[in-house]
């Protein structure tokens, strides 16, 4: 399944002979070997040779590596550097801290520093609340992470985070205008976590928990809103949830079913497979199946974290017992958000007619999306290079761009399902069919359209 992407992109610098094919001769060579070319510029000209720079896609290190061997055995050719994009794309990080305000004269610093900070200082300490106006914390969140579920890396620790919570940031800012800033965590101790993210809350106006291990993540986001006067949102269950909704809404009129009569099939009972089923059932959903590694969550079983017990009790009406194999058998809707090829092209003929997918683990979905889509109706994944990703960037940019706005320290279920619908709102009924459920992540509007819907949610609280 594996395909060249720009998240393996390389740029190859070459020493060729100046003659008129040169440069045919080597995207030709290139791909050949695999490459998907993105670019090809001669950089300097002498009397016999020519600086040629070859950029393309690969799938990974080995492949970058065949196509340089492969170009470098050209006649006359020799390969000077291989450039690894992503890498360099990361040198000295993805953030920077840029002053908001002129500090162009004397006058300029006496306002911004001593003296005249002084009086600023002192009116918040008659009144914290005016935090929220007079500093950084008005439009500012933390990204909290202790490294130990990333992505599909696992537990790598803190330091080894600090990249994706920096994508994370940059994500925040481009979209919405959120600042985030990282802050990854040398401890996997629950309390130690709670005291310190407890301990730094005054410099932030909202924190959004990410890549923390189940179960440990549900008690840290429980605690945190309970013990602190801000939004606490773990990305993690409540964005996938959202966009997974929004997705589900839009399939749902693309098959003609409704919410409440669907057989719904979840695999994966971590953080995502929880709040996503918390989610549908706020939304209508009646008949929800949640697969763990031994099978359906059923109420016979006993379990023992807390998360499982929820699920045995307010899932599975049927009280079915199996495997996730025998579960899909006639089902509407299957959501993965568990591991790799779990499910093979036999269970999704088994499914209902009509049947939506939305397979989303990431890089390997859990099915064969292109032999998923020989019986599904609908096929959705996580990941770009497929039509209908369902990426939390859809979500998390523009939840905290409303809680902010609205000035709102509780995070409720009603603005989780107003997110969604935002969302899928923005694919409209001309543009809804089984490939686009979905907007795209790039879609300028997504993240104002979803923070309107939290400040509506939040006004019509107050009245």
């Amino acid at each position: 399944m594996a395909n060249p992407g720009p998240g393996n992109s390389i740029t190859l610098r070459i020493d060729a002979p100046s003659n008129f094919s040169v440069t045919s001769e080597l995207a030709a060579t290139a791909a050949d070997a695999g490459a998907v070319i993105t670019a090809l510029d001669v950089v300097e000209s002498h009397p016999t040779t020519i600086v040629v720079d070859l950029t393309c896609n690969t799938i990974d290190e080995d492949h970058a590596d065949r196509i340089r061997d492969a170009v470098e055995a050209l006649d006359g050719v020799t390969v000077r550097q291989v450039s690894d994009r992503t890498f360099l794309m990361h040198l000295g990080g993805k953030l920077e801290v840029v002053p908001s305000v002129p500090l162009r004269n004397r006058d300029d610093l006496s306002r911004a520093y001593t003296p005249g900070v002084a009086r600023v200082c002192m009116a918040i300490a008659e009144d914290k609340s005016k935090a929220r106006k007079l500093t950084v914390k008005r439009n500012t969140i933390a990204v909290v992470t202790d490294g130990s579920a990333v992505l599909g890396l696992g537990n790598i620790g803190p330091e080894a985070a600090l990249p994706v919570m920096e994508g994370k940031a940059a994500l925040f800012k481009q979209f919405a205008n959120v600042d985030a800033w990282p802050v990854c965590l040398d401890t996997q101790d629950t309390e130690e976590i709670i005291k310190i993210v407890k301990a730094i809350a005054p410099v932030y106006g909202g924190v959004n928990l990410e890549d923390i291990a189940a179960p440990r993540c549900f008690e840290i986001e429980a605690r945190l809103r309970d013990e602190l006067d801000i939004p606490v949102f773990h990305d993690d269950q409540h964005g996938t949830a959202i966009v997974t909704l929004a997705a589900l809404h839009n399939a749902l009129k693309v098959t003609g079913k409704k919410i409440e009569d669907v057989r719904i099939v979840l695999s994966g009972v971590g953080a995502a497979g929880n709040a996503i089923a918390q989610l549908l059932l706020e939304q209508g959903a009646v008949d929800i199946v949640a697969c763990g590694r031994n099978g359906a969550i059923n109420r016979d079983d006993e379990y023992t974290d807390a998360h499982r017990i929820e699920l045995a009790a307010t899932t599975n009406p049927r009280n079915f017992k199996g495997s996730l194999k025998e579960a899909v058998v006639g089902a509407d809707v299957f959501i993965g958000v568990s591991a790799p090829n779990v499910l093979d092209e036999n269970d999704i003929a088994a499914m209902a007619d009509d049947a939506i997918v939305f397979a989303m683990a990431n890089p390997t979905p859990e099915v064969d999306p292109v032999v998923a889509s020989k019986h599904a109706a609908v096929v959705a994944t996580g990941r770009s290079d497929f039509p209908n990703q369902i990426n939390n960037v859809l979500a998390f940019p523009g939840f905290f761009r409303g809680l902010l706005d609205a000035g709102v320290s509780d995070i409720t279920p009603p603005m989780l399902v107003a997110a969604a619908e935002a969302i899928a709102s923005r694919v409209d009924d001309e543009e809804r069919n089984a490939s686009f459920i979905i907007p795209s992540v790039f879609d300028p509007e997504v993240a104002g359209a979803v923070a309107e819907a939290i400040v509506r949610v939040v006004k019509a609280g107050k009245e």
